[in-house]
């Protein structure tokens, strides 16, 4: 993972994405217009920032990849496990921006897809012999339901990539030592596929220490995609209030960083 800059935006950018064909990465808080407290490039419209803001922000992260703001497809994401497949030419995604879902997944060039997150974690997936991006939003709910699993075996089905193939970046969130959760978050993962066991610590009577970044890397080992072709950014969102958003340490009241992929 290296810090690369488009236009005005500097981004995290896994070494798989320095490529013609593909420009993916994770954004940081920094380089956009917004006020306090979400300062400064906030890119989700849910936030409490003002709607005005949220739209010159992401119009700037658009245009610094040279692409018209309504080329930029977020969706309405709700912790659950529906994935959004683009497979057709649509000159128009703003409309996507209402459709519930917590993965988008594409082949379709010059559309950037991208997920929200301020502490959950983003994660990008890309076949480069396929030409296929899939964007992952991943909090608890999220990992607990599979839907990592799920968005690979979605790109499997619909796209024919191999696992084996599959590129995949793990992006900023926030770390096991600042997420304590409690006995319905380990339920779930008992019921789910999310390895409760191996990635979660317990602290006190009734309550855990949750490592949702190595969840994330159990899910991608299961799913078949080696460990060499996956970057992760180590950084805890909630102890860097200087590059990320952290809806934790915020109390809610923070803005969104986001997880992008664009097919050239």
């Amino acid at each position: 993972m290296k810090t690369a800059r488009q236009g005005k935006i500097h981004y995290l950018q896994p070494t798989w994405a320095d490529s013609p064909g593909l420009q993916a990465g994770f954004t940081t808080r920094n380089g956009g217009s917004s006020r306090v407290p979400f300062n400064s490039l906030n890119l989700g419209f849910n936030s409490g920032d003002q709607a005005s803001q949220v739209e010159a922000n992401r119009g700037a992260l658009a245009r610094s990849f040279e692409l018209e703001p309504h080329l930029l497809l977020t969706v309405n994401q709700v912790h659950g496990s529906e994935i959004l497949v683009i497979d057709q030419p649509n000159p128009e995604v703003s409309h996507f921006q209402r459709v519930a879902s917590d993965a988008i997944i594409t082949n379709q060039r010059n559309i950037m897809i991208g997920i929200l997150v301020a502490d959950c974690f983003p994660v990008l997936l890309y076949d480069q012999e396929k030409h296929v991006a899939g964007v992952v939003h991943l909090g608890w709910r999220g990992m607990a339901a599979g839907l990592l699993g799920r968005t690979i075996t979605a790109m499997s089905e619909l796209f024919a990539c191999q696992p084996g193939n599959l590129r995949a970046a793990v992006g900023p969130g926030i770390g096991a030592h600042k997420y304590e959760v409690d006995r319905p978050v380990r339920d779930a993962f008992r019921e789910g596929v999310g390895q409760w066991d191996q990635v979660a610590s317990e602290v006190s009577l009734g309550h855990w220490q949750l490592d949702l970044q190595k969840s994330c890397l159990l899910q991608l080992d299961a799913a078949g995609i080696d460990r060499v072709s996956v970057e992760v950014v180590a950084e805890c969102t909630c102890c860097h209030k200087e590059t990320f958003f952290s809806y934790r340490r915020d109390r809610g009241r923070t803005g969104r960083q986001i997880g992008f992929a664009l097919l050239r």
